[in-house]
């Protein structure tokens, strides 16, 4: 029976090609000569630090990072920047997770939106990501296209294709 798995991994290397990229290119910048920049990711939590003197600067360093995730063919989507930026005296400093994985709550949504959308495929949630099966493999390339207009914040991948 033909089947797929939809996941959103994050690509460990990719990622830190962007961070470097991005963390090179500020520090050559002129608006940025001289003033407290910091770009780290913690690559065991999927974890992005950022510090900078002002929040301007820091959300400008957002923006050439967001770039340059997507020169290396990463999704923006990868970054969650639901927290708030922390004021630690003088520096300005923001946690940014990187999403990895499709959390528990998000599956149950992709699994109803596909129900909802009247295809002949069943979906079952496996730890991080969703298996798609059917008895045709057009119902799957029709799942595939519909995922792609769903707007959950989420980068997905389609892997393991089964015929």
């Amino acid at each position: 029976m033909p089947s797929f798995d939809l996941v959103s991994k994050v690509d460990i290397q990719l990622l830190d090609n962007a961070v470097n990229n991005a963390s090179k290119e500020i520090k050559n910048r002129y608006d940025f000569k001289g003033n407290h920049v910091v770009i780290e990711l913690n690559k065991k939590d999927f974890i992005l630090n950022l510090e900078a003197d002002t929040d301007m600067k820091l959300n400008q360093m957002i923006d050439v990072l967001i770039s340059k995730t997507l020169k290396q063919g990463l999704s923006a989507e990868i970054y969650d920047q639901s927290k708030e930026i922390q004021l630690s005296g003088k520096i300005v400093k923001k946690e940014v997770p990187v999403k990895n994985g499709i959390k528990q709550e998000d599956a149950k949504k992709i699994v109803k939106l596909i129900k909802e959308s009247g295809y002949k495929v069943q979906a079952s949630i496996m730890e991080d990501m969703v298996r798609v099966t059917s008895k045709k493999i057009d119902e799957l390339q029709a799942v595939i296209q519909a995922s792609k207009g769903w707007s959950l914040g989420i980068a997905f991948q389609y892997v393991n294709m089964k015929s």
